[in-house]
């Protein structure tokens, strides 16, 4: 017998481990506002979602790591999108200070729980995620921004605008001022850094040396310090 997908109904082409998974990452947010991202936490989450330990496993097999993992990329499909629908002749600077913004304020809406991921992020053994979530971020954003480099340009632009998103998600978790202005007037003198390189190429390394460190950053998160503007 030939089993066929009904290509008239968007649900049946879902990956049903992707439908357990938002299911899953839904409840886990809540949870972890109150709770962090520890195994208890997960496993009310896990019941509120009336998941059994079979599916929850099938949909982060590795735990927080992976649901924190696809609540990221669930924001940067968002940056994504946002960027596709600019306008024509938009300028880099405006598409890339999109990016960040976008994607941050996609997370915004869990905030305490964005917080307590940061830190979880920031232990040790989670670093090396870490890293490989902010090198995606940026990679998508200047894939999506039509970037054409393939040659050293293409790590320095990443690494460094990875190095801004994360050091506007860190300024952002302290930021009190309204309609977090501040973060957004951050997010503004980084972009500017970034267009820097673009300009003058010729300074890479004094460049490099002013945009935040993402280690570094995750290490004061992890102790409540934030990034200097």
């Amino acid at each position: 017998m030939t089993v066929s997908a009904d290509l008239s109904n968007p649900i049946s082409l879902q990956d049903p481990i992707q439908v357990l998974r938002d299911r899953y990452l839904d409840a886990a947010l809540d949870e972890a506002s109150f709770s962090g991202w520890l195994p208890n936490a997960l496993t009310r989450a896990r019941e509120a979602a009336n998941l059994s330990e079979g599916e929850a496993l099938l949909a982060a097999p590795r735990g927080a790591v992976d649901l924190i993992d696809a609540w990221f990329d669930r924001a940067e499909r968002a940056m994504e999108r946002a960027i596709e629908d600019c306008e024509p002749g938009t300028k880099i600077r405006a598409k890339a200070t999109l990016a960040v913004r976008v994607r941050l304020e996609a997370l915004s809406t869990h905030k305490e729980s964005l917080r307590r991921a940061a830190i979880y992020l920031a232990v040790p053994n989670n670093a090396p995620d870490a890293v490989r979530i902010g090198w995606r971020a940026a990679d998508r954003a200047w894939v999506a921004m039509g970037d054409p480099s393939t040659d050293f340009n293409y790590y320095t632009k990443r690494t460094i605008l990875s190095g801004v998103h994360l050091a506007t998600l860190a300024y952002w978790l302290q930021d009190e001022s309204d309609d977090s202005a501040a973060t957004w007037a951050f997010l503004d003198k980084q972009i500017g850094r970034v267009m820097q390189f673009e300009k003058v190429k010729a300074q890479v390394n004094q460049l490099v040396d002013k945009i935040p460190d993402p280690l570094g950053i995750l290490t004061r998160l992890r102790y409540g310090a934030q990034p200097k503007p």
